[in-house]
């Protein structure tokens, strides 16, 4: 489907409305239609809109570089194996795989330090 449909008559963008005369089996039907004439077409994807958010992995790595100066992240009681620091804040992997998901980050609130370790 493109990502955008135009009127076959006046060649104008084709906007999502309810066909509210003529539902379907859900009580509910998609069309497209044209806001300067009258054409109409029936939708053949209820999908209206669909927004993806896709993080390369190289950009997750930066967003760790100053989480240790962060007051809103939790802290803990954690020695730093890198330096000996007792204190690190974490946070849990916002990553989609199973693997990751309960994962927890841990980084050194040692400003000189900042080694990052996973539990």
């Amino acid at each position: 489907m493109p990502s955008f449909l135009y009127c076959s008559e006046c060649n104008n963008l084709l906007y999502p409305r309810e066909d509210r005369a003529n539902p379907d089996v859900r009580g509910r039907s998609l069309m497209f239609a044209c806001r300067n004439c009258d054409y109409q077409e029936k939708a053949d994807n209820q999908c209206v809109y669909r927004n993806e958010i896709v993080h390369a992995p190289a950009e997750q790595t930066l967003l760790v570089q100053d989480l240790s100066t962060d007051p809103t992240l939790p802290r803990t009681r954690m020695r730093c194996s890198k330096c000996g620091h007792e204190e690190a804040v974490f946070f849990q992997a916002q990553g989609n795989s199973a693997e990751t998901k309960m994962t927890l980050y841990y980084i050194c609130c040692n400003k000189s330090c900042g080694h990052r370790w996973f539990s």
